[in-house]
C-alpha cells in the first residue's frame, strides 16, 4: 500500500543513472529531454521506485520503475504496472481525476509507466470535520463512477495469476490460493495456518456466484491513495487524484469497500455511502454481502501479513502488522465460520 504520487517533499536528486533514465523514458514519451529541469525522488512507495519528473515550463511528471525481475515479490505483482496503467484508463473513461499514463515500458517487461501528475497531497486530518464529510461524499461518487467501468473477464488484467477468467468464483479463487501460496513460500507468519485459512475461505465461495459482472476494482483506496486538493486558501478542498492503482482488478465492487475503511467497517462511512448511492453505486449489507465482504477483507489482510516478508519490513512495521491487521483477519475468518453454523 504505497502512497507515492504526493508526499512530502525531499531533498532534489540528479544522480547519473536517476537523471539518464529519465531523460530516456521522456524520450521515448516523445517529451523533449532537453526540457527536464529535475528528478525528485518520492519517498512512500514500498514496491517500485517513484521519482517527480519537473520540466521547464513546469510541467511535472511521475516515473514509476519497476524493480529487477530477480527481486522478490508477491505473485500477483508481476507486471504490476500492466494493472496499474489499466486502473488510470478506466479511471478516465469513468470521468475520475487520476494520473494520465503518457508512456508504458515494453510489455515483456513492463519496466517503467510514465504518468502525469495530480494535484494535491495525501488526505491526512488537516480538513475539518465539515470538510471531511464532504471529501467522503465526494469520494463515493467518484468510487460509484468507477464501478460503473467494466471489463472483458474477471482477476487481474496484467496476466499475473493467467488469463481473465469467465467468472467471479474462479478468478478469486486464483487468487486466493495465489496469496497463500506466497505465504508458504515466504513462511510468512500468519494467525492460523495457511491450509486452515483456505479451508474457511472455500465454505464462503459459493456467495461469490451473486457477481456476474467484472467490475473495475482499486483494492487500495486507503487515505495515503487519495489526493486532497485545496485550490487557493479559503476554498473548499477537493479530491485531486486517485493514485496508485497496481492492486487494481476486475471483480466484485464490492471488495473497494475494505481499503475504504481499512480495518474499519464501511457501513459506518454515512458520508460515503451517501455519494455513492446518489451516484447510482449498489451498497446493500444482506447475508451474502457482508459475506463476500468477509472474503475480501481475509484477502487483503493476508496480503499485508505476507508481504512483510518480501518487503524486508522493519521490526516495527511487522509488529504493528501483527498486531493491528492479524485480528482482523481473525476476525474475518470467524465471520465466514460462524455463516456456516
Amino acid at each position: 500500500m504505497d502512497p507515492v504520487e504526493s508526499v512530502a517533499p525531499v531533498a532534489p536528486a540528479r544522480s547519473s543513472d536517476a537523471w539518464q533514465r529519465a531523460r530516456r523514458v521522456l524520450e521515448e514519451a516523445r517529451v523533449d529531454p532537453g526540457r527536464l529541469a529535475r528528478v525528485r525522488p518520492l519517498s512512500g512507495g514500498t514496491y517500485n521506485a517513484v521519482e517527480e519528473l519537473l520540466l521547464t515550463d513546469g510541467s511535472r511528471y511521475v516515473l514509476k520503475v519497476a524493480p529487477a525481475p530477480t527481486a522478490p515479490a508477491l505473485r500477483y505483482e508481476s507486471r504490476l504496472l500492466l494493472s496499474e496503467a489499466e486502473f488510470y484508463r478506466g479511471a478516465a473513461e469513468a470521468g475520475v481525476p487520476a494520473p494520465h499514463v503518457v508512456d508504458v515500458g515494453e510489455e515483456a517487461a513492463v519496466g517503467h509507466m510514465l504518468m502525469t501528475a495530480c494535484p494535491g497531497e495525501t488526505w491526512d486530518d488537516s480538513p475539518t470535520e465539515v470538510e471531511q464529510a464532504d471529501l467522503r461524499a465526494e469520494l463515493g461518487r467518484q468510487v460509484a463512477r468507477l464501478h460503473r467501468v467494466t471489463g472483458p473477464g474477471f482477476g487481474y488484467p496484467s496476466g499475473a495469476l493467467g488469463p481473465l477468467a469467465p467468472d467471479w468464483c474462479t478468478a478469486f479463487t486464483a487468487m486466493t490460493d495465489a496469496i497463500l501460496a506466497d505465504a508458504r513460500r515466504y513462511r510468512a507468519w500468519l494467525p492460523r495456518p495457511a491450509d486452515e485459512v483456505a479451508r474457511t475461505l472455500r465454505i464462503a465461495f459459493p456467495a461469490l456466484d451473486e457477481v456476474t459482472t467484472a467490475c473495475l476494482v482499486h483494492f487500495d483506496l486507503w487515505p495515503g491513495n487519495i489526493l486532497v486538493d485545496r485550490p487557493a486558501a479559503g476554498e473548499e478542498p477537493r479530491i485531486g487524484g486517485l493514485i496508485d492503482g497496481e492492486r487494481m482488478f476486475w471483480g466484485d465492487p464490492l471488495a473497494d469497500f475494505v481499503s475504504l475503511a481499512l480495518l474499519g467497517d464501511i457501513e459506518k462511512d454515512e458520508a460515503f455511502l451517501a455519494g455513492y448511492r446518489e451516484a447510482g453505486g449498489r451498497a446493500e449489507f444482506d447475508a451474502p454481502a457482508r459475506l463476500r465482504l468477509a472474503l475480501y477483507r481475509a484477502y487483503l489482510y493476508l496480503i499485508m501479513l505476507t508481504e512483510t516478508v518480501p518487503r524486508a519490513v522493519d521490526a516495527g512495521q511487522e509488529q504493528w502488522v501483527q498486531e493491528r491487521v492479524a485480528p482482523e483477519l481473525v476476525a474475518a475468518l470467524d465471520e465466514i465460520e460462524d455463516s456456516a453454523c
